[in-house]
């Protein structure tokens, strides 16, 4: 199938249309970012199209994704004219903003009417889907028994589906994770009660419902899916809930202490899982890109949040292994990358992570990335060879993406969220043992550089131990102060690094090795140095760790 017949079938048409400003508010913050609206957010969308070159035709109330367009090149300017020309919603492009590039869009946007937006952090194919299923979900008719709630409120609409059935409920998405419940709790069976414990559906019981066809057969239909009471397990009904062809979850109502249902639930349950699209979207959208994720992971990570805080705000798994990687450049810090903008290092970062399936959280954190890795497998081997595959594929491709060495300190692998501070204290560990002795290694746990955190941990102990005046090496610093061009202290630098290998030691400083012999001598004369002394060599070695590296010079000049 061609590239132009793939994206056309990406099209999609929602009826008379919603306004942006509805689409907006059900997709939320984590899809679209507007940056101008000359129009106004009240124009109506009718349909979402990829930008096709081959086939150029832009349709009225289109929202067209300029794929491939950069938004700083002439040619976005001129695709946001023509939408503007043919009436279309709006103009979304790629996260990339270089600067200069606004003041010509919004022009654009400004002669013809039409808005522009950004993506985030979403791949194009992803925010299709999304979109396609927020125009389907803007046009659905709220629950009457859920009207004013505000969108993305799970927990408001499980009770007023409960109030409706006469049953408890529990919402959750495609992977039998629990986002909200009901506060019905009297006489809770015991797998509800498991189910609401553990924030997810017990992994047997999806091990045997998927066995079974189950899940096959629910995200196949709209119709709600019955199962009668068989001992202590209550009468129990179910209903996908999608919107545009996307899957979203499902809503699940259980008979309560014997009391059967109301008469008319499957069809109130049929109902609820329509109004519940756009909230599980929402709820969706913001739960991934919200401050309020990063805010608790942040937390959690210093050891002054909650781990069923996180868990309930990213819909991780509160009880299942979990690691922290730290992750950046050669430097300790993500840096700029090659467009000069750092925050898209995060994006790269979490990005990657998603394409491998991996349940993550990004955290800036003071120059560098945390990245917090959940439902890693059980088996402790197996869930160190899931880190160590990360962070290697993480360096590789980071690495090449940004033109700049990455390097990943990976932490130990802990039994649960609550744990996950000690996991991080390991990987920043192993980032910056990795970033002081450089070279090839791009990836290390502790146990991998535990000399160099053993010297690093000696020498911070000691930065504030007060040395006695006049040490020898104070007085060659003195002595090169004072002498345009000597280079005494570096000399001795390199000869105690290189373990007194004075050819060795030499070539690392340009030099022939008589000169450096020579050198060696006046270190000696000068400050009296005793380089036969294994304690005077000691504290000149830790003196000079404990000072900063001089900047290079040209190789062969002074002293």
């Amino acid at each position: 199938m061609s590239e132009s017949r793939d994206r056309a079938e990406w099209n999609t048409a929602s009826g008379p249309g919603v306004s942006l400003e509805r689409l907006l508010s059900v997709v939320g913050p984590g899809a679209l970012e507007p940056d101008t609206a000359p129009g106004g957010l009240a124009v109506a969308v009718g349909g979402v199209t990829v930008l096709d070159v081959l086939a150029p035709e832009i349709r009225p109330r289109e929202l067209v994704l300029a794929v491939g367009v950069a938004a700083g090149s002439a040619q976005a300017v001129d695709v946001v004219r023509r939408a503007g020309a043919a009436g279309a919603a709006g103009v979304v492009f790629g996260p990339d903003r270089p600067e200069g590039a606004a003041g010509a869009l919004r022009a654009a946007a400004r002669e013809t009417g039409t808005a522009v937006l950004f993506r985030t952090w979403y791949r194009w194919e992803e925010l299709v889907a999304v979109l396609r299923a927020g125009l389907a979900a803007a046009g659905l008719p709220p629950l009457p028994e859920a009207r004013g709630l505000v969108l993305g409120d799970l927990d408001g609409l499980a009770d007023a589906v409960a109030a409706l059935v006469g049953g408890s409920v529990t919402i959750e998405d495609t992977e039998s994770r629990v986002l909200a419940y009901s506060s019905t709790e009297e006489n809770v069976d015991e797998m509800r009660r498991l189910t609401i414990l553990g924030r997810r559906v017990p992994a047997w019981r999806v091990a045997a419902m998927r066995d079974a066809g189950f899940f096959r057969a629910l995200w196949m239909t709209d119709d709600v899916l019955h199962r009668r009471a068989q001992g202590d397990d209550p009468e129990r009904l179910v209903c996908a809930v999608r919107a545009g062809g996307e899957v979203l979850g499902s809503v699940w109502v259980a008979a309560v202490a014997g009391r059967p249902l109301a008469p008319n639930a499957a069809e109130a349950l049929r109902a609820a899982s329509r109004a519940a699209a756009p909230h599980l979207l929402h709820h969706r959208t913001r739960g991934v890109d919200s401050r309020l994720v990063e805010d608790a992971a942040r937390a959690l990570l210093e050891e002054r949040g909650s781990a069923e805080v996180l868990a309930e705000r990213a819909a991780l798994p509160a009880r299942e292994p979990c690691a922290v990687l730290a992750v950046g450049t050669g430097t300790g810090g993500p840096g700029p990358d090659a467009s000069g903008d750092p925050s898209r290092m995060y994006a790269l970062l979490a990005l990657h992570c998603a394409a491998l399936a991996h349940r993550i959280v990004v955290v800036p954190a003071g120059g560098r990335a945390l990245l917090l890795v959940s439902a890693l497998e059980r088996d402790p081997d197996r869930a160190r060879e899931q880190v160590t595959a990360l962070g290697t594929s993480l360096t590789v491709r980071l690495s090449a993406a940004t033109g700049t060495p990455v390097r990943a300190g990976l932490g130990e692998v802990v039994p649960a969220l609550e744990a996950a501070a000690r996991s991080r204290r390991s990987a920043e560990q192993a980032l910056k043992a990795l970033v002081r002795t450089g070279g090839a290694r791009t990836v290390a746990r502790v146990e991998d550089v535990a000399d160099t955190i053993g010297v690093l941990q000696v020498l911070e102990a000691l930065r504030n131990v007060e040395l006695p005046p006049g040490t020898s090496v104070a007085r060659l610093a003195a002595f090169d102060a004072a002498h345009s061009g000597s280079r005494l202290v570096e000399s001795l630098r390199a000869y105690l690094d290189h373990f007194g290998d004075v050819p060795a030691a030499a070539r690392s400083l340009s030099l022939h090795p008589n000169s450096l012999r020579y050198r060696l001598g006046r270190i000696t004369a000068v400050s009296d140095l005793d380089l036969d002394s294994p304690d005077a060599r000691l504290l000149a070695h830790l003196q000079l760790r404990l000072a900063p590296e001089e900047p290079a010079r040209e190789p062969g000049s002074g002293g």
